[in-house]
């Protein structure tokens, strides 16, 4: 599978999008738009929401990348004069021991990595959006072809049941994350932290890892607000994250999706550990979703579905949904 990244993360990518994109495309077929019309309608949406997002994005992506080394030295000179602050305090500690433990610029480096696979996952754009299209025009043409079946069709009712689940959890997920990417990019805006809408970005894509993503997601962040404006404005985007996240992945997704929902934080990290084994820094935004359907599927059979309960939240998450 590691050999196959370079297929596998576009062609992965392009079925998340296609699943998104389903309940727009029955919408329009439900309105008498046809079939032919309503995809090349899904097409041109997601063909400009890439040019906005590439033209946003992608310059701040190599922009960041080429100030990454400079906010780095900034960060260790920021720790450097803390450190001495504290030792002014009585507070002694060892710089050069601490920095190398602990080296607040590695978290940026990693995000400057992050970014880059990225925006290489970008160039892909034509490959994705033309699998989009195929799989639509497939998903269209897949009821005819079980009515041409006959009696000789297998039950489909766990094969539609899943579908349903999936397409829920992605609907609500990513417009969930969509809000919490908003929030963030204007919070950071407000503050005056530069990239605020790439940071939006990293937001949204984070928020589909719960428990983690949100702190993921907030260290870069936070620690280009501390180069950049000093420790109040990186205290406030800290205390912005924290309420942001907390309000939307406590209070509007449960309400939404409901709280037992979810994986354990154990399946959570180990998917995040195996699937940025096999497919790189996008596999690591890509795990939850992808352990999240195979949890799907396991529940929409009853021989499985102990398996899905071991995967998913803890009991208090779940008691106090039956209650």
């Amino acid at each position: 599978m590691r050999a196959a990244t370079s297929l596998l993360v576009p062609f992965l990518l392009a079925a998340f999008l296609a699943v998104i994109c389903m309940p727009p495309m029955h919408w329009l077929l439900r309105h008498r738009v046809s079939p032919a019309m309503a995809v090349l309608l899904i097409t041109v949406a997601l063909l400009l929401v890439s040019v906005l997002v590439g033209a946003f994005v992608g310059a701040s992506i190599a922009d960041f990348s080429h100030n990454l080394p400079a906010y780095q030295h900034k960060l260790k000179v920021r720790m450097t004069d803390m450190i001495a602050w504290l030792g002014s305090r009585g507070v002694h500690l060892d710089a050069e021991h601490l920095l190398q433990s602990f080296d607040p610029g590695v978290a940026m480096a990693m995000a400057g990595k992050l970014l880059a696979s990225f925006g290489h996952m970008m160039t892909n754009t034509f490959l994705i959006i033309f699998t989009v299209i195929l799989l639509l025009i497939e998903a269209v043409a897949l009821p005819g072809k079980w009515r041409m079946m006959g009696e000789h069709a297998p039950d489909t009712r766990h094969v539609e049941r899943f579908v349903r689940s999936v397409n829920t959890y992605l609907t609500i997920k990513g417009l969930v994350s969509l809000a919490t990417g908003v929030l963030v990019a204007v919070l950071l805006a407000v503050v005056g932290v530069d990239y605020p809408i790439l940071w939006g970005l990293v937001a949204f894509l984070f928020h589909f890892v719960p428990n983690i993503g949100a702190l993921l997601a907030a260290v870069p962040a936070v620690l280009l607000a501390l180069v950049q404006l000093g420790g109040i404005p990186a205290l406030i985007v800290a205390v912005g994250y924290g309420v942001i996240n907390a309000v939307m992945g406590n209070i509007v997704e449960p309400k939404f999706m409901g709280k037992g929902v979810g994986l354990s934080t154990l399946v959570v990290f180990l998917s995040l550990v195996f699937w940025g084994w096999v497919l790189g820094p996008v596999g690591m935004l890509l795990s939850v979703p992808l352990t999240m359907i195979v949890k799907l599927a396991l529940e929409t059979d009853e021989e499985t579905r102990w398996l899905a309960i071991l995967l998913g939240p803890d009991a208090p998450a779940l008691s106090s949904e039956k209650g």
